[in-house]
Order: C-alpha cells, then structure tokens, then sequence
C-alpha cells in the first residue's frame, strides 16, 4: 500500500526532496529512479512526470532493473502482505487447478528466466494472467527483458497515479 495517495501534482512538486524521493520510491521500487524523478522537478503536468518516469526506467542497466524485480511480491502476493500465496490467490480466483496451474507455470518461469514473474494485471484474472505467462516462456531471455520493462513501466504509472490522484487533484469538500 502506498503511504502518499491522491496528493496532487502541486503538493507533490512541493514536497521537501527527502519525502518526495520516498513517495517515488514507493511506486518505483528504485533509489536512483526516485532520486532522477525528483530532480526534475517541477512537472507542469502528469504526463510530464510519466514520460520522464519511462525515460529513466528505460535507461536503467540490466543490475538495477533486477534489483526493482527483487522489490517485486511472488504472483499472487501483495508486498508486505500478510496472507500467503494461497490465500492471496484464493481471493483472486477460486478455482484450484487455475491456480495450481499458475503456480507451477511461474516456478517454470522463475527458473528459465531467474527472476519472478512481473505483468500488470490491472483487472485481469487468473486465467487471463496464465495465458500470458504461457505465451512469455516462449520469449527468448532478451525479448522477455524487454516486455518486463514494459510491465514494470505499467505498474509504475499505475502507482505514480494513485500516488497523485486525478490531472485537476481533487476537490476538497
């Protein structure tokens, strides 16, 4: 869970570097990603701090790419959750041989590729989750970088909006 939600575009470009590098960190699991994102500041836009978000994840070496996959929960796994595996994917879908299923494809996964499997799931289900997973162990380990590059792009954007909350911010009642 982020600790910094919905706190505008404005507060965000105020914030004292120290808690805006932290804020960063939260949705980008990367000191150097949350450092460069907070030197350039100010951002006049959301999509200004996206792209620039993008750009540097982009340029990252293979190292610190692997120490953001580290950050990441096992599928099926919130950070810093208390439920297990199975009890996180009970809620997520209850049939047992999907999950089964999902289980033994990401030990596949982890194995062929060394890291845990990373896909911005967004509302997709399990099945759908699966299906993706299946059709990415057939990546070569190159190309399979790269689409994690992308995902871990998605799952960034995702928490650099729920981190600032809508373009206009919101109205205070």
């Amino acid at each position: 869970m982020l600790l910094h939600q919905g706190i505008g575009l404005d507060a965000f470009n105020a914030l004292p570097e120290r808690k805006a590098v932290h804020a960063l960190y939260e949705c980008c699991n990367s000191m150097t990603m949350a450092r460069h994102l907070t030197y350039g500041r100010p951002y006049s836009n959301h999509d200004g701090l996206f792209r620039r978000a993008d750009a540097l994840l982009f340029a990252l070496p293979e190292s610190a790419v692997d120490q953001i996959l580290d950050a990441c929960p096992e599928l099926g796994r919130r950070p810093r959750s208390e439920k297990s595996q199975a009890e996180q994917c009970a809620l997520w879908h209850d049939d047992a041989a999907v999950m089964a299923e999902l289980a033994e494809s990401a030990r596949a996964y982890a194995s062929r590729f060394g890291f845990g499997f990373v896909m911005y799931v967004g509302g997709l289900d399990a099945q759908a989750v699966l299906s993706a997973m299946t059709d990415r162990l057939h990546n070569e380990a190159d190309t399979e970088r790269k689409v994690v590059r992308n995902e871990l792009a998605k799952i960034n954007r995702s928490r650099l909006e729920r981190m600032l909350g809508p373009e206009g911010g919101y109205q205070n009642w």
